[in-house]
């Protein structure tokens, strides 16, 4: 793994990647996703963590994964009325049992932060890369998940210029609450290694 000179971990050529698409992944493309700005194309540093279960605090089903490809029928459970026609995705999305899903290349802008701000720039969409934890936004995860993101996480970074990660709740304060604080930073911080400068100070302090 390389580094940057202002400290980032930086990218290197490696057997994981092809196109953005991790290998150990389960590939599920989405449709919702666009090209990145190309200032941001070089600039990918940013990996968001989030939280997600549908419906809320129910897990094991395909409902997620319905989601992010427009495959959901709105029809199927009264909450899903609340989020109807909504299109959104995400880069990866880890399961309780530790599975890891891909549903847009990293390479490309998945639809994931919304109206966000972190390290001094706007619209995180354009240059993070979006995580989602099969859970509910304040409750526990699972071992498995720890694994699976930590090691994702050092993938990504391996490949990408990595030099920020944060959670939904840090880039999109007052709106969003997820992951929320059933995720525990100082575990993922321990796998990973990373040093606090790469972490939002609310949880480094905390």
């Amino acid at each position: 793994m390389s580094t940057t000179e202002d400290g980032a971990l930086g990218p290197t050529d490696d057997a994981l990647w092809r196109d953005g698409w991790y290998r150990f992944a389960k590939a599920l493309p989405s449709p919702n996703f666009g090209p990145r700005p190309a200032a941001a194309r070089a600039r990918i540093d940013l990996v968001v963590l989030h939280s997600i279960s549908l419906p809320p605090g129910e897990y094991g089903g395909d409902a997620v994964q319905q989601l992010f490809t427009n495959r959901l029928d709105w029809d199927a459970h009264p909450y899903f009325e609340s989020i109807r026609g909504l299109e959104v995705s995400s880069h990866f999305y880890v399961r309780r049992n530790g599975e890891l899903w891909q549903f847009v290349s990293g390479d490309d802008r998945a639809w994931h932060a919304g109206v966000s701000s972190w390290r001094g720039r706007d619209n995180c969409n354009d240059d993070s890369i979006g995580i989602e934890l099969e859970g509910l936004e304040g409750g526990p995860f699972e071992d498995a998940q720890y694994e699976t993101l930590a090691s994702l996480a050092a993938a990504i970074a391996q490949h990408y210029p990595i030099a920020h990660i944060a959670g939904h709740e840090h880039i999109a304060p007052g709106r969003k609450q997820d992951p929320g604080a059933g995720f525990d930073w100082h575990r993922l911080r321990d796998h990973l290694g990373w040093g606090p400068h790469m972490f939002p100070s609310q949880v480094v302090d905390r």
